[in-house]
């Protein structure tokens, strides 16, 4: 099961918000309709977002109709921003968009751009599911042969191009022999924990458990956790990481008990041009979603909601970055950007 299909003709995007209860997909090669899907978390995860952005700004290319190349490259500079401004937290989103605007400017004529625009956003897809597979091979070796693995959010195929990251550590790791039980946090408010990767252990077979948010705590006080692998949206110079709220407490509680606190992600994902977790903007969300979760009201009307959709966890909280090139550790700022200097890691 994959979150963005593409056979040479038809776009797909799985609306992930009706799962577990419907298998729909949207099927669209209108930018402004992507755009809505991203804003809407149809398709979420910080890699699926940067191939759904990529697409759909090399289907915009295809609507401009000018033939002035200044023109021409205004206009789709000005959608591109539309489409950075979707989600502003996930870098892989804006990386995958600058990506594609530096082809573009490369491009010999207006004509060709979207045919050079839709062939990079094909491989910026295929580069995500063999980066997605290698990730899982650098980071399996990190998990006990057996015990409990807590996660938080979605990693897994429908975060990403094919397989997951912090997910694909699971997996490969219990592809490998080793005797693992996850433990799934909810994810509040919008249960992507419970609602996405809950669905895909079960539909892999994976031994999974579900749990609230507020139950890991009491689940590694009962030794029952033996490490926490979560994935990323963005990962600052410094190894500062942004993650799905509720990933920074998860650190927290495993630092103080003890256990190996992994973040898994794409190189993509790093951004080396952010030099710590306070410059990482943090998207907010509407605050229904915390007072009328899937439309059912549960708090009293007109009152003030904070909901950050991401929170920042601090370097010294995580024990290692598991990305395609390489397990990362500390001094991060200095490894980080041996990905950038040599495409290795230490």
């Amino acid at each position: 099961m994959r979150a963005i299909e593409w056979d040479g003709k038809e776009f797909k995007l799985l609306d992930q918000t009706k799962l577990p209860q419907q298998l729909e997909y949207i099927r669209t090669d209108d930018y402004r309709e992507i755009i809505g899907a991203i804003k809407r978390l149809a398709v979420r995860g910080a890699p699926a977002i940067g191939i759904a952005a990529a697409f759909a700004l090399a289907f915009a290319s295809a609507e401009i109709k000018t033939s002035d190349r200044s023109r021409y490259m205004e206009e789709l500079e000005k959608i591109a921003h539309e489409i950075e401004a979707a989600r502003p937290t996930a870098v892989n989103l804006r990386w995958s968009i600058q990506r594609l605007l530096k082809r573009a400017r490369e491009g010999e004529d207006d004509t060709s751009v979207p045919e050079i625009l839709l062939t990079e956003a094909e491989l910026i897809r295929e580069e995500d599911i063999r980066m997605c597979r290698q990730i899982g091979i650098n980071g399996a070796g990190l998990l006990p042969d057996s015990g409990g693995v807590i996660t938080h959010c979605n990693t897994g195929a429908l975060a990403t191009g094919d397989h997951g990251t912090a997910q694909s550590v699971i997996i490969t790791a219990i592809e490998q022999g080793k005797q693992l039980r996850v433990y799934a946090d909810e994810t509040r408010p919008l249960l992507q924990g419970a609602r996405l990767t809950m669905f895909e252990l079960q539909a892999r077979g994976i031994d999974a458990t579900l749990i609230t948010d507020n139950t890991a705590a009491f689940v590694m006080q009962q030794g029952k956790a033996h490490a926490v692998v979560t994935g990323a949206d963005r990962i600052a110079a410094n190894g500062d990481t942004a993650n799905k709220i509720g990933t920074y407490g998860l650190a927290v509680l495993a630092k103080h008990h003890g256990i190996p606190f992994y973040v898994a992600a794409p190189s993509s994902t790093v951004d080396i041009e952010c030099p710590d977790g306070t410059a990482i903007p943090i998207e907010e969300r509407d605050a229904k979603e915390v007072t009328h979760p899937f439309g059912m009201q549960i708090a009293p009307d007109t009152i003030d909601v904070y909901s950050p959709a991401f929170d920042v966890t601090p370097n010294h909280l995580i024990t290692a970055i598991i990305t395609e090139t390489g397990v990362v550790k500390a001094p991060y700022e200095k490894n980080l950007k041996k990905i950038f200097d040599t495409g290795t890691t230490v």
